[in-house]
């Protein structure tokens, strides 16, 4: 029997395998044409979104599918808004050499974070909540969301090597986005006893010591 999250009464829900093939185009088009446009830039750092993005989009295709998925409108609309955003992100010619050493070790150190967290989740990951499988081992005995904290420290390490108010803008709905998608997700665990245990151990869902 299908688990669904505990919605509002009335709120509009979608047929899972319909939004996860949704998904799946919506990120491949975007995709195709953040390459086209890293491809025409000047910007020698431009490429490194395609390292970043190429990872979400790699683990999407070969994900676990499961039947225990959110199904509300909002909240795949705060999903993918929290995914395709940063696809939009403009790959500008100029930078401000002062911001590079900073951007290049938080995209490094971002882009490590997001692997350990994809090598512990393995082919449980989607963009819509879900109960893929609790894990508690790795980076997840530190934050309950460490994926999400990879993917922002990612972003302002690309905000500094591309900096302009576009894409500020756009990394700043993202994280709301992401900030929302979280809320949305554990909604959707806690009904599992396993993920109640172990929000009971790690305390912090993105930052620790602050939230």
């Amino acid at each position: 029997m299908k688990q669904q999250a505990t919605g509002t009464a009335g709120a509009t829900r979608l047929r899972p395998e319909v939004v996860d093939r949704v998904e799946q185009v919506l990120f491949a088009a975007l995709f195709a044409f953040l390459a086209w446009r890293v491809s025409t830039s000047l910007n020698p750092f431009a490429p490194l979104l395609i390292v970043s993005e190429s990872m979400i989009m790699f683990f999407l295709v070969i994900r676990r599918p499961t039947e225990k998925v959110s199904i509300e409108l909002g909240d795949w609309l705060v999903a993918v808004t929290g995914t395709c955003a940063p696809l939009l992100i403009v790959p500008i010619d100029t930078r401000i050499d002062a911001l590079v050493p900073v951007g290049v070790v938080l995209f490094g150190l971002g882009l490590v974070i997001q692997v350990m967290a994809k090598v512990s989740l393995n082919r449980s990951i989607g963009v819509g909540p879900a109960n893929r499988g609790i894990k508690q081992d790795g980076v997840y005995r530190f934050v309950r969301h460490p994926m999400y904290a990879g993917y922002i420290m990612n972003n302002i390490g690309i905000l500094m090597l591309m900096f302009s108010l576009t894409n500020t803008v756009i990394y700043l709905i993202a994280w709301t986005a992401q900030i929302m998608r979280i809320l949305a997700e554990e909604r959707l665990l806690s009904q599992d006893p396993a993920y109640r245990d172990f929000m009971q151990h790690t305390r912090w869902r993105l930052v620790p010591g602050i939230w």
